[in-house]
């Protein structure tokens, strides 16, 4: 694709005749933090006990252990592990 030792044609005219920034070509994905890695073997290690707990319950159970979480970080980890839950959107109306 982009070859950067090629010397007849420099990396921006490369990046401009495939139509991509130079900036995504540079970018390298930094991957989780350490934290994040601690609180997915927490979350995997409560989910095998209790498999039925769902964000807030597994939120509540680590903020109890002193973990300082929110449940957007609980969602998106659980998300990121395949541990979403399916919903339960019964009807309250008849």
């Amino acid at each position: 694709m982009i070859e950067p030792a090629n010397t007849n044609l420099s990396i921006r005219k490369q990046c401009e005749l495939l139509s991509i920034s130079r900036s995504s070509f540079y970018y390298e994905p930094k991957g989780e933090s350490e934290m994040n890695l601690d609180l997915m073997r927490l979350i995997d290690k409560q989910f095998l006990e209790t498999p039925f707990y769902g964000v807030r319950q597994m939120t509540w159970h680590l903020r109890n252990e002193d973990h300082l979480v929110n449940e957007k970080r609980i969602r998106r980890l659980m998300r990121l592990m395949g541990l979403d839950l399916p919903r339960d959107f019964s009807s309250t109306c008849d």
